[in-house]
């Protein structure tokens, strides 16, 4: 499955994948505002999954990964999250930051098993649909000689990676 980093024009797809896979989905607008200034790469033509990041300075937030029902547990998401360590890793960035429902099992177990710690919580952050309010779990993952993002690289189809230089921070390119 391909991997690319994300264009304007795949908004739509974007926000119709995101509806799927989260309660309070975001709208086509604000897929196109953030990708006017933000990271993101997806896989799949049409797409089957997105990761979208935003950096500033030595540090950057995951701000959403979604993978489509019929792909989830193929490692997908453990594809996009190596590749996306390895590229902030090469452009400075030292510290990345998320915040995953405490509910959301399957995404906690990933990102526990990549090497994210919690570091905080966001009480009732998420409005469930039956109007539950369910905390947030705060992860972090440091970017060091200790974390071997490379390894993790090779274990998730190092052969697909790409390279890409357009890193965007604070709405610019650098």
């Amino acid at each position: 499955m391909e991997l690319r980093a994300a264009t304007l024009s795949d908004a739509p797809a974007m926000a119709e994948l995101h509806r799927s896979c989260f309660d309070v989905p975001w709208s086509v607008d604000t897929f196109t505002t953030f990708l006017a200034t933000e990271q993101a790469f997806v896989l799949g033509k049409p797409i089957q999954a997105f990761i979208m990041v935003r950096t500033s300075v030595d540090e950057a937030e995951i701000l959403t990964l979604a993978v489509a029902q019929q792909w989830q547990r193929h490692g997908l998401a453990t594809r996009l999250l190596a590749h996306i360590l390895a590229a902030l890793a090469q452009h400075s960035v030292r510290r990345i930051f998320l915040e995953v429902a405490c509910d959301n099992h399957a995404a906690c177990a990933l990102y526990s098993k990549i090497g994210f710690l919690q570091v905080g919580v966001r009480q009732e952050y998420y409005i469930r649909p039956n109007g539950h309010a369910m905390d947030a779990k705060i992860l972090s993952y440091v970017l060091d000689d200790t974390n071997d993002v490379k390894k993790l690289d090779e274990s998730d189809h190092n052969s697909h990676r790409i390279q890409y230089d357009g890193w965007k921070q604070n709405g610019r390119s650098h």
